[in-house]
């Protein structure tokens, strides 16, 4: 039995049946982490990790038998673990530990998973590659001299290279999603309020959610039905009922929606032919296609860069270097530890971004441009209502292409920024998204197509998706 190989189902019913124990399954993964070092997937291992694995023993032992019972999993560098440092891939940030757990933090110990790391990300979640991070560039799985996508690209990673069986990462406009698509795993971004943010450092508060990274559709549900269900502590998570995700339905009746604006915006890019070949795999699964229309999706990734990096702005108005944060030390006066404290924390990205949302709501521009973009969320969200009265979920490609190489396009931060054309409408309407791999590109790298449901519906999407990985050969 190869331990790293077993899903996180798998595993955890073998350590309930007694044939694996906690300890030297998360020993298996931390060898395993330490195997792919080069691959900066993981920033820290967690000191305690193998021994709360022993206690973990014990419990079972004593007839404790939580949905996650031994489970590793490996947590992004943004999720509060209390006593643990959390950096968001900052060196504002490099030196703090967590005051408290995080809900989903909470979730998973009361469980009985094994948290074992904590992984990279591109600083404060902003970028698409993990490019970005303070603490050096993450590598794809596959094709080590490319990317593996961002900003969770060190939890995607991290699940493909088998340091865990199953992590978690943030999404605030794909950042779930895209790294998995390049990964070649399962990357789901749930409903907004589905997962509690409380303990999560924000991005854009209203776009952020928490997401799951898997090898298998069953380890993804059940790792929703864990963490899904309102909190106290979050007053945007939803009163709504949360699902058996475990139980998936039978997905032979779903009809399956095709937006033509899609179709267009794919025309010439390395995603055109898999997204085409998508579809005639779904006709032959004999499943129903029909066509329909999100006018203004072509406007989805204008209205993100608006609203994402205006809502950052004020977010990380808080990392002054005068609470948490790291201090200048050639600071002489208040004004100076402001400027050249955030000056000499900040990266090149998040400054870019700091300015940009300045920009949109500045006395000038806050009509043109940050209300503009409301309106365009508005009219997306009554589009997407629309076209779902004709079908039960949509499909489109989940990235342009394959990863792309490392270091290939740093001076041109728009070319990065198109990567998230077909993931942002889900963040900016709030609906759930799972990329799920299929397909090759040019290089035989992985591809990924978004299955994108209605809002706290992710069962559907589950099942459908759960159909498509039993009938893949």
């Amino acid at each position: 039995m190869e331990i790293t190989k077993l899903s996180a189902i798998e595993l955890r019913d073998e350590i309930l049946k007694r044939n694996l124990s906690c300890y030297e399954v998360a020993k298996a993964f931390i060898d395993n982490i330490k195997k792919y070092e080069s691959y900066n997937a993981v920033l820290e291992i967690f000191d305690d990790a193998l021994q709360n694995a022993k206690v973990m023993d014990k419990k079972i032992a004593e007839g404790f038998n939580g949905k996650l019972a031994g489970m590793p999993v490996i947590i992004k560098d943004n999720i509060l673990y209390q006593d643990k440092i959390c950096s968001c891939g900052s060196n504002f940030l490099k030196n703090y530990k967590a005051e408290y757990n995080s809900t989903v933090v909470k979730k998973l110990i009361d469980e009985g998973a094994i948290i074992l790391g904590r992984a990279n990300m591109d600083e404060f979640a902003m970028g698409s590659s993990t490019e970005n991070s303070a603490f050096g560039i993450t590598h794809n799985p596959i094709a080590f001299d490319r990317v593996p996508g961002g900003s969770s690209g060190g939890s995607a990673c991290a699940v493909a290279l088998d340091m865990c069986p199953i992590s978690l990462g943030t999404e605030t406009g794909g950042s779930v999603r895209q790294p998995a698509s390049y990964c070649g795993i399962y990357g789901l971004k749930p409903t907004y309020g589905r997962i509690s943010r409380y303990g999560v450092v924000a991005f854009a508060s209203s776009l952020d959610q928490v997401g799951i990274f898997s090898k298998t559709i069953e380890d993804n549900a059940l790792m929703l039905e864990v963490l899904a269900g309102y909190d106290e502590n979050d007053e945007t998570s939803a009163k709504v009922k949360v699902d058996n995700y475990t139980n998936l339905d039978d997905a032979i009746k779903t009809k399956i929606g095709v937006p033509i604006e899609i179709l267009n915006m794919t025309k010439g890019l390395e995603c055109e032919k898999n997204f085409k070949n998508f579809i005639e795999f779904l006709k032959q699964l004999n499943l129903e296609i029909v066509p329909v229309s999100i006018k203004n999706i072509e406007l989805a990734l204008a209205t993100y860069y608006i609203l994402a990096p205006a809502e950052a702005t004020s977010n990380l108005a808080r990392f002054d270097g005068v609470k948490y944060t790291s201090r200048s030390l050639a600071a002489k006066n208040l004004q100076e530890i402001y400027k050249q404290s955030r000056s000499q924390g900040f990266g090149k990205e998040v400054k870019r971004r700091i300015m940009l949302g300045n920009y949109v709501l500045s006395s000038g521009y806050y009509d043109a441009y940050y209300n503009k973009a409301k309106s365009v969320q508005g009219l997306l969200i009554e589009q997407c209502n629309e076209a779902f009265k004709k079908c039960d979920v949509l499909v489109m490609p989940t990235t342009l292409g394959e990863a792309y190489k490392i270091g290939s396009k740093p001076s041109d931060p728009v070319e990065t920024y198109k990567e998230d054309v077909f993931t942002v409408t889900a963040n900016i309407v709030g609906s759930p998204s799972l990329s799920i791999p299929f397909g090759k590109g040019k290089n035989n790298l992985p591809l990924g197509i978004q299955l994108f449901g209605k809002k706290f519906d992710e069962k559907t999407i589950y099942s459908l998706a759960k159909f498509i990985q039993n009938n893949i050969k």
